[in-house]
C-alpha cells in the first residue's frame, strides 16, 4: 500500500469531484518499480468508479497515461508520481474528468489558440519543489490544447536516460532542450511566442504607486497600497521573486512549515483579493524622475507613469565567477540542493560556501550522495555552531577552509573543482560529479544605474520609511541595505515603503 490513511482520505475526497470517466493506459515491466506504480494505479481505481484502467505498451516502461474515454489526452507520468507530484497526478485526474483548470480566461484562450504540434517532456526529482508547477502547467496545456501533449520523467526511475540531467525540472519540446527550471504557464507561452508585449501597457493612466518586483516585499507593499483606495500597479518577472526557490520555510511565525512555491501561491491569490493592475513577466530597464512624477520604462519598450515607485525587485543568487560556472551551470553546477541533490545520488559533490546555506545544503546532500567536500574561503565557517556540530558528525563530509576555487573542470558536464590553499598557496583539484554554490546573494538593482543611491554591495539605501534618496521612489526587501534578507522582514519591509509612499502623496 503506497498511500497511508490520511493520504487516502483526503484523495477519496478530491476523487469525489471527477466529473466523468477517465481511462489510465498502464505500461508495466516486472520491476518494483512497475510494482510500485500498479499498485499505486489498483489504489486509485478501488477509490472512484470514475477511473478505468488499460494495459498497454507505451514509449516508456513504466508509465501511465491520462485520458478521455476514446480520446488520448496527451498526459504520461513516466514514473510514479508520488511526493510532491502527487498533486500532478490528482489534478491531471481532475482536469481529464471534465474539471475545469483554474486559470485566467486570457491564459485559457492562448493555450486553446497555440498553433503546431507541442511534445513537452520534463524531467523531475520527486523531491523537487519547483517541478510540480511546471508540470501541472504542461498538463493543463495537454488537457486545452490537443496538439500539445507532456510527459513526465521521474529521473530516479529513468537513471540511464537522465544520465545527463544535471538540474530539475528539464523540459525538452520535440525532442529539444527548451527550459530548465521553475516556469509559470504565463512563462512557457511567453516563451511560445504568446505572451505580453508592449501595446499591451498602451495608454495605461498613470499609477499613485507602482509596485516593481513581486516578491514578498514587493506584495506586502502592492497590498498595502491598494487597501488604501489607490491606483496601484505591479510589475514582476514572476510572482513570488526568490522564494520560488525556496524548498522549507520554518520561520514564518504564525506558520510552522510551509514550502516556496506554495507560499508564493498564497501571495498571489492574497494579491487578487484587490484591485491591483498586476503586469507578469516584464522586468523593469530604466528609472527616470520627472517633473511630473516618475517613469519606468520596461525591457519590452513600454514606459509607465506614477506618482510614486517602490522598488522590490530583490536578489538571486551570488555567483563565484570562475572558469567553468556559466559553462556546467544544470551540467552540475547547481545552486538549489533540495531539487538537484537526487540527480547526484552516489556521486561525490562540492558546496561553495560556509554559511548557514552553505553547511545545510552539505548536510542535506551528505544524506543522498557518496561525498561532500565543503570549501570556504575564509580560515573558519560562519554557519552557526549547531549547524557545524552536525556537519562534523558526518562521516561523508570533508571541511576545507582557506579555500579559494579557481575553476570547476568538466566536458560536457562536471568532472572536478580546483581551488588554491590561501595560506600553502598550493593548488588542489577533486574529482567530482557536482558543484553547489552558496555564497549569498546579490541584489538585482544593476539596471538603475546612478538613477538613486546604492551601496558597493549595489543594494538601494532607505531611511526608515523606505525612501531613497530621490522624492517619491521607495524600496523594500533584499534588493536594499537592510540587513538581514528574510522573508518575513522584506514583508514588513514592503508594508513600510507602501505606508511612506501613501504618506509622500498625502503631502505632495
Amino acid at each position: 500500500m503506497l498511500l497511508d490513511k490520511d493520504i487516502k482520505e483526503q484523495l477519496a475526497q478530491y476523487l469525489q469531484m471527477m466529473e466523468g470517466d477517465v481511462l489510465l493506459k498502464v505500461s508495466a515491466g516486472e520491476d518494483k518499480v512497475s510494482g510500485d506504480m500498479l499498485g499505486l494505479i489498483d489504489e486509485l481505481a478501488t477509490m472512484s468508479s470514475n477511473i478505468k484502467v488499460e494495459h498497454t505498451q507505451l514509449k516508456r516502461t513504466p508509465s501511465f497515461s491520462v485520458n478521455r474515454i476514446g480520446e488520448d489526452t496527451g498526459i504520461t507520468f513516466a514514473g510514479i508520481p508520488l511526493g510532491h507530484e502527487f498533486t500532478s497526478l490528482v489534478l491531471a485526474l481532475l482536469q481529464v474528468s471534465g474539471r475545469a483548470p483554474k486559470a485566467e480566461q486570457k491564459v485559457i484562450d492562448q493555450i486553446k489558440n497555440l498553433e503546431g504540434e507541442h511534445h513537452f517532456e520534463t524531467y523531475v526529482s520527486l523531491s523537487c519543489t519547483k517541478c510540480p508547477e511546471v508540470v501541472q502547467a504542461l498538463n493543463m496545456m495537454s488537457v486545452l490544447n490537443p496538439h500539445i501533449t507532456h510527459s513526465m520523467i521521474d529521473g530516479a526511475a529513468f537513471k540511464e536516460e537522465a544520465k545527463d540531467i544535471m538540474a530539475v525540472p528539464s523540459i525538452f519540446l520535440n525532442g529539444k532542450p527548451f527550459a530548465d527550471g521553475l516556469m509559470s504557464v504565463e512563462q512557457i507561452l511567453s516563451m511560445l511566442g504568446s505572451g505580453p508585449d508592449a501595446s499591451d501597457f498602451a495608454d495605461k493612466d498613470p499609477f499613485d504607486v507602482l509596485v516593481v518586483g513581486g516578491g514578498p516585499a514587493g506584495s506586502s507593499a502592492a497590498i498595502y497600497a491598494a487597501r488604501k483606495g489607490i491606483r496601484t500597479g505591479m510589475v514582476a518577472d514572476r510572482i513570488g521573486g526568490q522564494v520560488l526557490d525556496t524548498a522549507g520555510i520554518e520561520n514564518f511565525i504564525s506558520v510552522k512549515y510551509t514550502e516556496g512555491p506554495k507560499f508564493a501561491a498564497n501571495l498571489e491569490e492574497h494579491g487578487k483579493v484587490y484591485d491591483i493592475d498586476v503586469m507578469n513577466l516584464q522586468n523593469a530597464k530604466h528609472l527616470e524622475k520627472k517633473d511630473d512624477g516618475i517613469e519606468i520604462e520596461l525591457e519590452n519598450g513600454a514606459v509607465l507613469k506614477s506618482k510614486t515607485v517602490i522598488l522590490s525587485t530583490g536578489a538571486r543568487w551570488r555567483n563565484i565567477g570562475v572558469p567553468g560556472e556559466a559553462e556546467f551551470k544544470n551540467k552540475g553546477v547547481a545552486y538549489c540542493p533540495h531539487c538537484d541533490g537526487p540527480l547526484f545520488e552516489g556521486k561525490d559533490v562540492a558546496v561553495i560556501g560556509g554559511g548557514n546555506s552553505g553547511v545545510e545544503a552539505a548536510i542535506d546532500l551528505a544524506g543522498i550522495v557518496q561525498h561532500v567536500t565543503v570549501l570556504e574561503f575564509s580560515p573558519e565557517l560562519k554557519a552557526d555552531s549547531v549547524l557545524q556540530d552536525r556537519l562534523h558528525s558526518l562521516p561523508n563530509v570533508t571541511v576545507v577552509t582557506n579555500a579559494q576555487t579557481t575553476e570547476i573542470t568538466g566536458t560536457n558536464s562536471v568532472n572536478g573543482i580546483t581551488y588554491i590553499d590561501r595560506e600553502t598557496k598550493s593548488e588542489h583539484h577533486i574529482e567530482l560529479a557536482g558543484v553547489f554554490v552558496q555564497i549569498g546573494l546579490v541584489p538585482n538593482t544593476e539596471w538603475l544605474g546612478d538613477a538613486v543611491e546604492r551601496n558597493k554591495f549595489g543594494e538601494i539605501i532607505t531611511d526608515e520609511r523606505g525612501a531613497t534618496n530621490v522624492p517619491g521612489v521607495f524600496a523594500a526587501g533584499d534588493c536594499t541595505n537592510s540587513p538581514y534578507k528574510q522573508i518575513i522582514i522584506s514583508m514588513g519591509s514592503g508594508a513600510t515603503a507602501s505606508l511612506g509612499a501613501f504618506d509622500y502623496l498625502v503631502r505632495h
